[in-house]
């Protein structure tokens, strides 16, 4: 499927997805948010793709926000579905089996952040500045932003960031627990590409039955996420993957996974 405003590439089982309109800082607008829903969908079925790295064209930005010229002139109703057409296209991304990687080589503000925090973890540029600008304008992160950074980091910080709207630097994100590494520009996409080949060479099942009981078990007590994990565990002795993988360490050969 051709993309308008994104491009992908693809080898050895790592995708780069990359939103491509540098000329509104890739701004997210509704064509962006049905093309990125299509594009994750795409990318989970296909057999080639084990992990997806997610970043933004040009040096200036990842996802600047959402698309404040469409924004500015909906009725209330329109804003409802805005925000859910949003929220839809995060889940659409959380919910896939193949791990997705954030490259945030610039602003990721609003929209650009809530699309970096439904990634299963953030590497950020030096560059890189992140925030919820949202109050500046009369309103509030709509694409799932309250729920998620609250989830990652704490009510008193993300109450901090998104009540003051203002932008906080790749570093002190990093501190705070928003992004796991920041590394020069140059070395950003390199970095998050070795990181995605290293996942990639692994079982993908266990991957995804661990990211799957990560996800789930957050959202349980912890004994029951631990029968959860316990029967993931156990499923996972039904593949060919799981004799693969012991296989291959009890005769100190490499595995060679298939996903089945």
């Amino acid at each position: 499927m051709e993309f308008k405003n994104l491009l992908i590439e693809t080898a050895d089982g790592v995708a780069t997805l990359t939103v491509n309109r540098p000329q509104a800082l890739n701004a997210l607008n509704s064509e962006v948010l049905t093309e990125l829903a299509s594009a994750f969908y795409q990318l989970e079925y296909d057999p080639a793709v084990r992990v997806v790295v997610l970043t933004g064209a040009g040096e200036k930005a990842f996802v600047a926000g959402a698309d404040i010229k469409e924004m500015a002139a909906m009725s209330s109703f329109e804003g409802h579905q805005f925000a859910l057409k949003g929220q839809h296209c995060m889940m659409a991304m959380e919910k896939m089996k193949t791990p997705v990687i954030a490259a945030v080589n610039g602003f990721a503000l609003g929209g650009g952040l809530e699309l970096a925090l439904g990634c299963d973890f953030i590497y950020a540029s030096e560059k890189a500045k992140l925030g919820f600008p949202e109050v500046t304008l009369g309103i509030i992160p709509g694409f799932g932003g309250t729920q998620n950074l609250a989830r990652l980091i704490g009510k008193n910080r993300a109450n901090e960031l998104i009540f003051t709207g203002r932008m906080i630097a790749a570093d002190k994100a990093q501190a705070w627990g928003i992004v796991n590494e920041v590394f020069a520009p140059e070395e950003l996409l390199v970095k998050a590409k070795e990181t995605a080949a290293a996942i990639a060479g692994v079982g993908p099942l266990g991957v995804t039955y661990a990211k799957n009981a990560i996800a789930n078990g957050l959202n349980m007590g912890k004994e029951d996420g631990f029968r959860y994990e316990a029967s993931l565990f156990g499923v996972l002795f039904g593949t060919a993957d799981q004799k693969e993988g012991m296989g291959a360490f009890v005769e100190k050969r490499k595995a060679v996974f298939t996903g089945k």
